[in-house]
């Protein structure tokens, strides 16, 4: 019987730990390897052009390079690769932008590691593996009109606690400009004002305050 080489993962994590962890669970496995580790969104990219391994496991939130856009570097470049996002985020914009960048998997960190190998061997397989909770953020994500640039930049004010004037001084518009885009802001996510708006988007992962 021919024997077929092991899938070769790389992970890439900012916390030891979490890949300690995941190292040593997918050792476990007869029919894994871990190829190389990164720990952020860079050193991925260069360590997949040097390792061209089967299945990337990449983080959301990192340092330098996050996980989307070395999602979309690697892709890119490597239309074929397979990632799977592992992360503590469940927010349905995070969710939408890795899927929109290519990711094949979308899983979170406190599954269970049976779990997390089934999905590895699925992807490697060419499916793909969305848990039910977190397909169904992605469908409440899509039902969403989508922010405009210069919307997102004025969300990202409010959850600041900007004012309108404070808003409109630092973007260069009129303070009634701004009121504008507040109320176009409101209209897309479906709440009643401000407060509201800047809640939903600290919890859909529109915004993330560093």
């Amino acid at each position: 019987m021919p024997t077929t080489s092991p899938i070769s993962i790389l992970i890439v994590d900012d916390h030891f730990v979490v890949r300690t962890g995941l190292a040593a669970v997918i050792s476990t496995q007869p029919d894994m390897v871990v190829v190389a580790e990164a720990v952020n969104g860079r050193q991925a990219v260069e360590l997949f052009r040097q390792h061209r391994p089967d299945i990337t496991l990449m983080d959301l939130r990192m340092p330098e390079m996050n996980g989307v856009e070395a999602l979309t570097a690697i892709r890119g470049e490597f239309p074929e690769a397979r990632l799977i996002v592992l992360t503590t985020y469940d927010g349905d914009e995070d969710i939408y932008r890795a899927l929109q960048a290519g990711a094949r998997g979308y899983l979170l960190k406190d599954m269970l590691r049976e779990g997390l190998l089934e999905a590895v061997r699925a992807v490697h397989e060419g499916h793909r593996r969305i848990p039910a909770e977190v397909a169904n953020r992605l469908a409440e994500r899509l039902t969403r009109s989508e922010l405009t640039s210069r919307e997102m930049e004025v969300l990202e004010l409010i959850v600041k606690g900007k004012t309108n004037k404070e808003i409109g001084a630092e973007l260069g518009v009129a303070e009634g400009t701004v009121k504008i885009h507040i109320n176009n802001i409101l209209s897309k996510l479906g709440v009643n004002d401000r407060t509201q708006a800047a809640t939903f988007a600290l919890q859909r992962g529109i915004i993330h305050l560093e």
